[in-house]
């Protein structure tokens, strides 16, 4: 049987390193994307790019849910990207509650449906945003309850888990992917995909762009 894997894929810089890992070590990879209302919305359209990019097949998946629920930044347009979230103050306001639970309990039942034995998911706990399902105990005790409630054994993967950005811009670099991560992905919580910077497309003022730019200097000192 040949191995499997599926990408929880936003387009973003942490996604499209985990695609360019998943191509070097699985068969057969396919992406899912999330379509939940986020006002960055071009980043659905790069990641179907950067799919066909590296020939892989995407699948969109329509969440209304979370516009319904309308509690974070990066759906309300006329909240302060920048400020902390309002219902939890000690977050960052473009914390969208349960969304990575969601997104993966979905990504898991799409890949029963396709019988793909392996996920992979770009959640970072090193330079990560304040997110805390960004942490590898969160996406340890999920599988392990999704398995549980299928009769499933579907392994998770989280290659990005202790590295800095710095760290992730190395490792598409190594997996060959560190072009098409400059020209094509897509971070900027602002969803600017016209102003080009050296590190790649975004608006250099959200904590998005702030954190990829840091670490893309970072990056390049070591060098």
């Amino acid at each position: 049987m040949k191995s499997s894997a599926l990408i929880v894929f936003s387009g973003g810089q942490d996604s499209t390193t985990c695609l360019g890992w998943a191509k070097n070590r699985f068969e057969d990879v396919e992406t899912l994307t999330f379509d939940y209302g986020q006002k960055h919305r071009v980043e659905i359209y790069q990641a179907k790019k950067i799919a066909n990019a590296l020939d892989v097949n995407n699948f969109v998946l329509n969440i209304n849910a979370f516009s319904q629920l309308n509690d974070s930044a990066l759906i309300d347009g006329s909240l302060d990207i920048s400020s902390a979230h309002r219902s939890k103050p000690n977050l960052p306001a473009s914390f969208v509650p349960n969304r990575n639970a969601i997104f993966f309990t979905l990504a898991h039942a799409y890949a029963q449906k396709l019988g793909i034995e392996n996920i992979i998911v770009g959640i970072n706990q090193t330079d990560y945003s304040g997110y805390p399902d960004c942490r590898q105990n969160f996406i340890e005790a999920l599988e392990l309850s999704l398995n549980l409630g299928s009769e499933s054994n579907i392994k998770f993967h989280y290659p990005l888990i202790h590295l800095t950005k710095a760290e992730t811009f190395k490792m598409s670099e190594e997996e060959g992917v560190l072009d098409i991560v400059i020209e094509e992905s897509h971070t900027c919580y602002n969803g600017d995909h016209n102003s080009k910077n050296e590190w790649g497309y975004g608006c250099g003022e959200c904590p998005a762009c702030d954190l990829r730019a840091k670490g893309w200097e970072k990056y390049k000192e070591a060098l």
